[in-house]
């Protein structure tokens, strides 16, 4: 089964939050790596940053996580995972023509539901809930 985790799961996975607790024993008990793509990379890295700006947490702890990201990727937690991105673009846009006028989702909730499409992954870790019921619409199996 190919997972694939979106920013609200990774950012539950580095940073201390109310669903940390869930993505960590996930991640434990999946005992495979996540898939990660630049998207993954640019959307954690930014919610990192904002939660420095929101101060929620200091720039030792930013940095902190960070390091744990590059280690995961090193350590084969994380793996790099190639995707033509024009391909979700155009999922993407019929995502967007299907779903998006009943679900209220938005572009990055479908850009990671259509990166999840074309990657053939089956399972989908998020704890954003409409992100979860376009997920679920297109048959992935939504965790937690």
């Amino acid at each position: 089964m190919t997972t694939y985790a979106d920013s609200s799961f990774l950012v539950a996975v580095y940073l201390i939050n109310i669903h940390s607790a869930k993505a960590a024993e996930m991640v434990q008990r999946m005992g495979q790596p996540l898939s990660f793509t630049v998207l993954n990379r640019l959307e954690l890295r930014n919610a990192i940053h904002l939660s420095v700006f929101r101060k929620e947490i200091d720039v030792a702890k930013c940095m902190a996580a960070f390091k744990q990201i590059e280690e995961d990727i090193q350590e084969g937690r994380l793996i790099w995972v190639s995707i033509v991105w024009a391909d979700v673009y155009r999922e993407a846009e019929r995502l967007a023509d299907a779903h998006s006028a009943t679900l209220g989702t938005r572009s990055l909730d479908i850009l990671h539901v259509a990166a999840a499409r074309t990657l053939g992954a089956t399972e989908f870790l998020t704890f954003d809930r409409r992100q979860a019921e376009l997920a679920k619409s297109k048959g992935f199996t939504v965790r937690p």
